[in-house]
């Protein structure tokens, strides 16, 4: 074995050790920002008093959390999965329209997930809300 191979085997061994591990955490459960313990659960709970979650405490306000989009429509609160059922991107909340566009294709959606305009064809998952003093409740 040539130094050239040592060195070469080595440096590839160490870069194994450092990129595998970060790879395989990457993989994991996306923690919750507020410290909310929402992982085993069929229910995700929001506390509005929480900064992290702001955006909801005002009508017209939106937020994207573990996949799913909830939204201050002045009345109520949505809660629609975040990715188009066309190509995956998020979509976003337009308070000025109570719809969800999705800004890669021109796809929309209603405040319920319906399709108003493709060229989605499939309807966005909607989950239940409720809301109980400061805590929205969404079911999984």
């Amino acid at each position: 074995m040539t130094r050239r191979d040592l060195i070469q085997k080595v440096l590839l061994g160490g870069t194994t050790l450092i990129v595998v591990p970060s790879l395989l955490e990457s993989c994991s459960k996306e923690e919750d920002p507020a410290g909310n313990n929402n992982n085993n659960s069929n229910k995700v709970t929001l506390d509005l008093t929480n900064a992290s979650y702001s955006a909801l405490a005002t009508a017209g306000g939106s937020l994207v959390y573990m996949g799913i989009i909830v939204a201050n429509t002045g009345g109520s609160y949505v809660a629609l999965s975040s990715a188009c059922t066309h190509s995956g991107c998020t979509v976003r909340y337009n308070s000025g329209s109570n719809n969800f566009p999705c800004d890669c294709h021109g796809s929309l959606f209603s405040s319920s997930g319906s399709v108003l305009n493709g060229p989605a064809t499939t309807a966005l998952k909607s989950y239940p809300v409720s809301k109980a003093g400061d805590i929205l409740t969404i079911t999984l």
